[in-house]
């Protein structure tokens, strides 16, 4: 299968190229610069130049794959509004070009936060947020009611990896080398579900090969983990001392970051297990962050 992937050299990207590639699929990847079209075509994937505004490339890109997964999206959320947008027009486009065919769109969500007692599950449809525009899922599941074959693998709040710069680790990582301190909330039972990168690059290609029109998939291999565990493993990675706050200590210790720092989230993936004959493999969250070369 010809597969269009945004994204390509992205933290997620990169290892989808790779997991298609080993696949025997070929991939053309959606890459920002003449630097990074270098770096994908050293390991096989074809380099194609522009960004989610440039509409008539994602049009040129899609019109020549038998597939399409989109795991691009910008980073600076200061243009959080902007960036939805870009990523919304950017999937209808992949729709119109893939109407009328079987072709597969495969499209990122993610897992928020759950009420005090739940499991998000697959079957979750996520509610139109104006405090957060972000609608990839939406937009998704309003292609596969006009009949494409568009699916959403949802990632958990950490997916992990030797190398990891821009996910929740690296972010409370820097928060506790710069106050001396690993923190968590309260008794730090509250559960973040995790996934390992090449783990989550599995899903995805399964989702390509088995997946069906108006589902979510969970890339999630552990349903949750309680985030003192975490705390603490950055803790002992640092040498610095991990402690309890209180909701209103973590506003003024996280900053932004403490709704998620103490925010509630299992996710199960038994659906997306059985219906894509899908395990993990890899090492889970603590076990990575503990590896000496893990915060670099």
């Amino acid at each position: 299968m010809r597969v269009f992937l945004t994204g390509a050299n992205g933290w997620i990207g990169s290892v989808v190229a790779r997991e298609l590639l080993d696949a025997s699929h070929s991939v053309v990847g959606l890459v920002r610069s003449k630097e990074k079209s270098d770096a994908v075509a050293r390991v096989g994937v074809t380099p194609l130049v522009g960004t989610l505004r440039d509409l008539d490339v994602l049009r040129r890109g899609a019109e020549d794959a038998d597939g399409v997964i989109h795991t691009a999206f910008g980073l600076d959320i200061s243009r959080i509004e902007d960036l939805a947008e870009e990523d919304r027009e950017a999937i209808e486009t992949f729709g119109d070009v893939f109407v009328g065919t079987d072709r597969p769109i495969v499209i990122t969500g993610g897992i928020g936060i759950a009420p005090p007692d739940e499991i998000f599950t697959e079957d979750a449809r996520p509610p139109v947020m104006p405090s957060f525009p972000r609608a990839s899922e939406q937009t998704a599941f309003a292609l596969a009611e006009r009949g494409l074959r568009a699916s959403v693998v949802r990632n958990p709040r950490s997916v992990h990896g030797v190398g990891e710069a821009h996910g929740f680790v690296p972010m409370l990582t820097a928060v506790a080398r710069e106050t001396g301190m690993s923190a968590y909330v309260g008794d730090g039972q509250n559960l973040w579900p995790s996934v390992h990168r090449l783990d989550a690059a599995r899903v995805y290609r399964l989702a390509l090969e088995r997946g069906m029109g108006g589902e979510a998939y969970h890339a999630v291999a552990e349903q949750g983990v309680a985030y003192r565990l975490i705390a603490e493993a950055i803790g002992k990675q640092l040498g610095v001392p991990t402690r309890s706050l209180t909701p209103e200590e973590a506003n003024a210790h996280f900053g932004g970051l403490a709704i998620w720092v103490g925010g509630n989230g299992p996710a199960s993936s038994a659906k997306t297990r059985a219906a894509l004959r899908w395990e993990p493999r890899e090492v889970g969250l603590i076990a990575d962050i503990n590896r000496p070369d893990y915060l670099g």
